[in-house]
């Protein structure tokens, strides 16, 4: 096996499986991933069968994304026959008389900046499109229809063979000892299988990003937390299967997010970003039973139909910045050392991040404005920085 790669990636999740594809489609067997667990594990923040897809975004510079994120899993669907996309439409509720409404209104707002059309719905609006709902305060609500669902067990999976297609060789089961500059101006990756250099590095390692930064003497204020999702066997299944009812995000106390019936014959909802802090080397994979019992009690008064036994209860991790935007950025010391942050709700749009890498390790610049994601905005450098989790 050859030890030295134009481009090399470390970490093969959502982010990183997705800049494998689009690196190898230009540079072929010159792409190495490296992947510290078996490809596809359940340790990171890119597992399950769906994770939110929209055009609605709370903030201009996501909402202008969006439609090129659409755009790039198109990509992926027309070369390999398989959509990681199902779209179901989707709703954003607030109580009317909540303060949280003005998130819904901040989604309005970004929507119209970026011509994204948009339907408002007030409750019985709410409630003649979608039964299902059953509010117990008057709300206010937006429904885009090419919300949906993004597939992770298919879109990680399409991207690693898509990208072994075109040469790329992947090692799973690698764990990184350090990453660090070479002499040659590349960077030199050690691993428990050996060492590798390239002349780009990309580190898409989500939790474990501060570990591999420690070797070149770097760290950012990401917090790490153990989130869950829960599956319930309604037995109202009719009622919650994709074209019947929609994804929704509901803005309260808490932010409540659900889906229809797919990838299991249940129903499956969260509370965003409510975990406990922990480390990638801490975080245990039980459930919070207060947290579940938060989401039971919230879900049966509003949407009492979608609830049921449950199934089971799923943890992942989220590692957030300060301000909960991503990092999209070149190492300000070591510019050959590009890194990604997801933030916690990259995943819709991964494929269209792992293209932007691309273009970035390749070309050194990216058509998109990523400028918001740098690695010296205040969130990151300034240590009174408020944190701002919550999306």
């Amino acid at each position: 096996m050859q030890t030295h790669y134009k481009y090399i990636v470390l970490g093969c999740g959502g982010i990183g499986s997705a800049a494998l594809y689009w690196l190898s489609r230009r540079a072929g067997a010159e792409v190495l991933g490296i992947e510290q667990f078996p490809l596809f594990h359940f340790n990171g923040g890119s597992q399950d069968y769906s994770r939110i897809i929209r055009l609605a975004y709370h903030q201009e510079k996501y909402a202008r994304l969006t439609p090129y994120t659409y755009k790039a899993w198109e990509t992926i669907a027309e070369e390999s026959g398989i959509s990681p996309v199902i779209r179901t439409g989707g709703v954003q509720i607030a109580f009317k008389d909540s303060p949280h409404r003005q998130i819904v209104e901040d989604y309005a707002e970004a929507m119209d900046r970026a011509d994204i059309p948009y339907e408002r719905l007030d409750g019985d609006g709410l409630r003649d499109r979608f039964p299902q709902f059953q509010p117990q305060a008057d709300v206010v609500a937006l429904y885009q229809a090419q919300t949906g669902i993004a597939d992770p067990s298919r879109g990680n999976a399409i991207h690693v063979s898509l990208a072994r297609g075109y040469g790329a060789n992947i090692l799973d089961h690698c764990p990184v000892i350090s990453i660090q500059p070479d002499p040659s101006g590349g960077a030199l990756v050690k691993t428990e299988q050996g060492a590798f250099t390239a002349e780009k590095l990309v580190v898409t390692a989500g939790a474990w990003t501060n570990e591999l930064l420690a070797s070149v003497g770097m760290s950012l204020p990401l917090t790490i937390t153990q989130e869950q999702v829960k599956y319930y066997a309604t037995p109202h299944l009719k009622e919650f299967t994709i074209g019947q009812f929609p994804i929704f995000q509901w803005k309260d106390e808490a932010s409540y997010y659900g889906f229809p019936i797919y990838g299991e014959v249940a129903t499956k909802a969260a509370i965003d970003a409510s975990g406990d802090v922990v480390t990638a080397r801490t975080r245990s994979f039980e459930a919070n039973s207060i947290r579940e019992s938060q989401l039971d009690d919230f879900l049966a008064a509003n949407i009492p139909n979608f609830v049921g036994p449950k199934r089971y209860t799923k943890t992942c991790l989220y590692t957030m910045p300060p301000d909960r935007d991503f990092v999209i950025d070149q190492l300000p010391q070591h510019p050959q050392i590009w890194l990604c942050v997801g933030a916690g709700h990259a995943y819709k749009f991964a494929s269209l991040l792992g293209q932007i890498l691309s273009d970035l390790a390749i070309e050194g610049a990216t058509p998109h404005d990523i400028s918001p994601f740098r690695i010296t905005r205040p969130a990151l450098t300034e240590p009174d920085f408020v944190p701002a989790l919550r999306i």
